[in-house]
């Protein structure tokens, strides 16, 4: 059979101008978040923002850390500034073991992978993962930045309820059952078991083994993403469902617990998917900043990070209790939320006939953001929720917040009972959204 000339350039018919047409397909699925379109008006300082899950740095002691960036520049200048190892500094990897013994969980530092936060942790393991069309197990609501990577890589989430102590051991049985008489057995189970985002819920310790046997019985592996679970308000810190399983793919970061610009991540792995995941690594960023890595181990080696994350969690009990207790206050009959004893967030759900996607716009024009519950939901659902942070914000600030958001629902309330329906129409679902600083 004859092999066909190449084509020359003039027979190449490329309409200028118009790069959208050569995108892959799985662009598709790639959509903003719904915060990120107001950002440039819920940013304002007039407008109290209950959206992005910021971390609070007031706390940290920034001239400390600052003399600690100087040392490291003329010192080891060197090194910190020079490629590194896709897999992540050594001691760094050794001391992240050491954090997550705290949980129970007994490491080798060979099996850690440093990733540039635990954002692309995420993303590369779904990248190994998955294949057009496979299905990811995810409890509903779920981390916006979790659907993103799964859209991104054309997964199918297949959403597992939670109630107030976390996923449901029933209702993930009943999902692996159904998805077993169709012969579709899902890549893994993604769960956020403490202080969850957005739910702010924590999955009770007694189903923690359930769940991970209920997956085991149907060949399931289980990743846990865990960026919050030493920031409890009880002082009690919960097993990871790593310390229970060596086999749970596990990520955790020092975004939440030290400094969220550095972004610093990692995935303890298998072996096996460890070797897959430094190719991944090196082929998305060759390696991890080298300076950003050598000054968490600094930190870690030289100041009492324990006694830091103390102050972080007291300063977010604080506003937390501020959140709580102006929720009580304002909100409207009907509305329901739930404690959590950790983290950043309070998931909320409005009255009957509310949708809080449609409020959104309105919201903002009263001087006060949030995340609507719709992006946190791969099918449609969560229009009647909506996720407030209680991180950032003096707890002035979000007592004013809560004030304003409660004063557009109760307008909200007034138009549908003169109307006796909602105020206008639901827009149009757009399905999983990519990540941003505010919807983290």
């Amino acid at each position: 059979m004859p092999v066909p000339e190449p084509l020359r350039p003039s027979e190449i018919h490329v309409e200028h101008g118009r790069p959208v047409e050569r995108f892959a397909a799985r662009t598709a699925g790639m959509t903003a978040s719904e915060i990120r379109a107001l950002f440039a008006v819920a940013s304002r300082p007039e407008v109290v923002s209950l959206a992005g899950g910021m971390p609070n740095l007031a706390a940290l002691p920034l001239d400390t850390l600052a003399h600690e960036v100087a040392e490291l520049v003329s010192r080891d200048g060197q090194v910190a500034l020079q490629y590194g190892s896709a897999q992540g500094v050594p001691a760094l990897r050794e001391q992240i073991c050491e954090v997550m013994a705290l949980e129970g969980i007994h490491a080798d530092p060979n099996d850690v992978v440093v990733t540039v936060g635990s954002q692309m942790a995420l993303d590369l393991i779904t990248r190994i993962f998955c294949d057009p069309g496979d299905v990811v197990l995810a409890e509903g609501p779920s981390y916006v930045g979790a659907l993103g990577s799964f859209a991104a890589y054309q997964a199918r989430v297949v959403h597992v309820a939670m109630d107030a102590h976390g996923l449901v051991p029933e209702l993930l049985r009943e999902a692996l059952r159904t998805l077993a008489a169709q012969r579709v057995v899902p890549k893994y189970l993604y769960t956020i078991p403490n202080f969850h985002n957005p739910a702010g819920v924590t999955l009770a310790v007694e189903r923690r083994r359930e769940v991970l046997d209920i997956c085991a019985e149907y060949g399931v592996p289980v990743l846990e993403d865990n960026p919050y679970g030493l920031l409890g308000f009880t002082g009690r810190v919960y097993p990871a469902l790593r310390s229970m399983d060596p086999n749970v793919l596990y990520l955790g970061s020092f975004s939440k617990t030290f400094a969220s610009g550095l972004r610093v991540g990692w995935a303890l792995v298998p072996p096996a998917v460890r070797d897959r995941l430094v190719l991944a690594a090196e082929s998305a960023t060759l390696c991890p900043p080298t300076f950003n890595q050598l000054l968490v181990s600094r930190y870690l080696t030289a100041h009492d990070w324990r006694g830091q994350i103390k102050t972080f969690t007291e300063v977010y009990r604080e506003r937390r209790d501020a959140m709580l207790a102006a929720l009580e206050t304002y909100l409207p009959e009907g509305s329901t939320w739930n404690i959590p004893d950790g983290g950043f967030y309070v998931w909320l759900t409005v009255p009957e006939g509310v949708d809080t996607k449609a409020m959104l716009p309105r919201a903002v024009t009263a001087r006060v953001a949030y995340a609507s519950g719709t992006g946190f939901y791969a099918d449609g659902f969560g229009s009647r929720q909506l996720r407030l942070s209680y991180c950032y914000p003096t707890p002035e600030r979000i007592t004013e917040g809560v004030r304003r958001l409660a004063a557009v629902l109760e307008a909200e309330l007034d138009v549908m009972r003169t109307f006796g329906s909602a105020s206008r129409p639901r827009p149009s679902l757009r399905g999983p959204q990519a990540p941003s600083p505010d919807t983290n």
